[in-house]
């Protein structure tokens, strides 16, 4: 989970590679560092910290023309400047920066030890340089495709050399890796947003295939040495996308652009007036899909609360079974998947390695495979048998907002998409979710206009050691979630329950200085809930509901409400979801912790 970049051309790339770092240091923030050739020899400068600490001890004007970055967030060593990327051989001759896990690197250490090398680090990285170095004759390119026929795990990396110093040598196994076109200068990263200041012409590097960057030219290859032809995309979005634009925090933003991402996911695809939701993409797998029997949802953190949600959707509206997976542990199950099992893998970047392993094992077992994502070309869409795009735009803050309720959606929508194939519901029912879901995106809108009260609410959460999140039906998924926001940006302790679970077990943790945030909006498990409030006000927990604006009876039962517009049940946890969102937002504000680089976390999770 780290970001890489690089740059060759005609002016100096150091301020080239700092911007482009700051915008990947998302993906990893204890550590950086560059490497730059200026033909005699290799410059490096790295440390420990951000990106910011990294630009105070190097030097801008530095005219080298060819280097490579690198923002860490470790794996193997613990953060330093010695573990901080570029690593090199022995000689010094070679730099190579890397995302992703060699798993071999202690046999491979240990060989290369023996034959004189001695490393510096705790990283699995540094052997690829001694590597380089070692099936170094002539050649750099052959030198590392001969180094990378050796290793096992998976990478992204780049390489640069004195010997050869008009060329950038680059390379993946399951670490996303792109390339991007310029005028005399070409550039590579793990991500658009490091380079789309610079470029929109990308070319997606598979798994597998070997890059040789020089000025004038891009060349392509497998592992083996085999020529690959690729296509060049024209990357969507602005650079203004990857910026904050007036607000103080990413994540913010990115709650803010919520109605945005939500009416561009149902652009062109709501047929209100047939009743029916178009998704063109799905044309040619309709028949498969209108002949599932089973599915399930795989995913990681956020997106799996969001595929619990489809879970509760698609079995009320298909009468099929539905189960959700962890993607770490999909693949150690013992499951049978019949001919007609579909697994949905739901990753916002479409690179998350966990999610990745379980389709590619779904997809072995007979799985026809459907990918939710946010970014056009990652691996999972090119992997899968067909995609659904949330249109959320470019999210940079680590803790997921818009691309969550954009997940929630298109699950929404794929549910209604398959229910109408099946003719499961009629017309009318059809109309009516898709009336409601259009009216989602305003009633967001009138909540991000009132949000006084859960700024002024969340006070009182940073008083607590921890707090706990319940819910029940619908509301469950968005307890987890709400409670997951908490803990990753304000460090508070926190954990979600179904409410009917309390009284077996979770109750013992109740007290008077525990605020207990019940989600409670008016809909078939409404009085249920009010009872398990019932049970926390009788511990003398403090509590908070988000309930709906109607809901005049809640004030009698809580301490506290959070009140979200009125909508139909099934689109009430996107609404709570926003609200629990701006709860844990300005828990962290107020308690002062990094929102948009929570500690220990990234972004983009590109190792198991």
């Amino acid at each position: 989970m780290c970001g890489i970049v690089g740059c060759i051309g005609n002016r100096s790339v150091t301020p080239i590679i700092v911007e482009s770092l700051k915008r990947l240091e998302y993906r990893g923030y204890d550590s950086a560092g560059i490497a730059t050739l200026n033909g005699a020899e290799i410059d490096i400068t790295k440390t420990a910290g951000k990106i910011s600490d990294l630009e105070n001890i190097l030097s801008l004007t530095n005219d080298a023309c060819v280097g490579i970055g690198h923002t860490r967030w470790a794996t193997h060593g613990i953060p330093s400047s010695t573990n901080a990327h570029p690593h090199t051989d022995c000689s010094g001759s070679f730099a190579v920066v890397h995302n992703g896990i060699i798993e071999n690197f202690q046999a491979l250490k240990d060989e290369l030890t023996s034959k004189g090398h001695i490393f510096s680090s705790d990283t699995d990285t540094e052997v690829l340089a001694h590597l380089c170095e070692d099936c170094y004759n002539g050649d750099l390119e052959h030198a590392v495709r001969e180094a990378l026929l050796r290793v096992e795990g998976s990478y992204a990396i780049a390489v640069i050399s004195d010997n050869e110093p008009e060329v950038i040598i680059a390379a993946r196994k399951d670490s996303p890796l792109i390339v991007g076109l310029g005028d005399g200068e070409n550039f590579l990263a793990s991500d658009i947003p490091a380079i789309r200041k610079y470029t929109n012409k990308i070319i997606y590097i598979d798994d597998g295939e070997i890059v040789r960057l020089t000025r004038d030219n891009v060349t392509i290859s497998t592992l083996q040495g085999v020529n690959v032809e690729k296509t060049v995309t024209i990357a969507d979005g602005s650079i203004q996308d990857a910026e904050r634009g007036g607000y103080e925090h990413f994540m913010l933003k990115e709650i803010h652009e919520q109605p945005k991402a939500l009416r561009e996911t149902m652009e062109d695809r709501l047929c209100e007036l047939e009743g029916s939701i178009d998704f063109k993409e799905l044309r040619l797998l309709e028949d498969e899909i209108k002949n599932i029997e089973s599915i399930t949802i795989i995913a990681c953190g956020t997106s799996y609360h969001a595929g619990i949600l489809g879970k509760y959707a698609l079995e009320d509206l298909l009468r099929i079974p539905v189960k959700v997976e962890y993607s770490s542990e999909f693949r150690y199950n013992n499951f049978l998947s019949g001919k007609r099992s579909l697994a949905i893998c739901i990753s916002q970047s479409g690179e998350t390695a966990d999610t990745l392993a379980a389709m590619n094992e779904a997809k072995s077992q007979g799985y026809l495979t459907l990918a939710i994502t946010n970014v056009v070309g990652s691996t999972i869409t090119r992997k899968a048998d067909e995609i659904l795009l949330t249109k959320s735009g470019i999210e940079i803050g680590v803790a997921a907002t818009k691309t969550f309720t954009a997940q929630i959606l298109t699950l929404y929508m794929f549910g209604v998409y398959v229910a109408r194939l099946k003719k499961l519901i009629d017309v009318e029912t059809s109309r009516n979710i898709i009336t409601s879901m259009k009216a989602v995106p305003g009633l967001i809108e009138s909540l991000l206009d009132n949000i006084s009260n859960i700024e002024k609410t969340s006070s009182r959460i940073c008083e607590a050691d921890c707090c706990y999140f319940i819910g029940r039906g619908l509301s469950y998924p968005i307890a987890l979630e709400g409670a997951l926001k908490m803990k990753e940006i304000s460090y508070i302790k926190a954990e979600g329950f179904p409410a009917g679970e309390l009284k077996h077990g979770p109750l013992a943790l109740i007290t008077a200085d525990t605020p207990v945030i019940a989600i409670v909006p008016k809909g078939k498990t409404y009085y249920k809930t009010l009872g398990n409030i019932k049970e926390v006000k009788a511990r003398n927990a403090f509590v908070i509901a988000i309930a709906n604006a109607s809901d005049d009876e809640i004030v009698k039962y809580v301490d506290s409400v959070i009140k979200i517009p009125d909508v139909d049940e099934l689109f009430s946890p996107m609404l709570a979801a926003v609200a629990l969102q701006l709860l844990a937002y300005y828990a962290a504000k107020y308690l002062g912790a990094e929102i948009d680089q929570p500690r220990n976390l990234a972004k983009s999770v590109t190792v198991e």
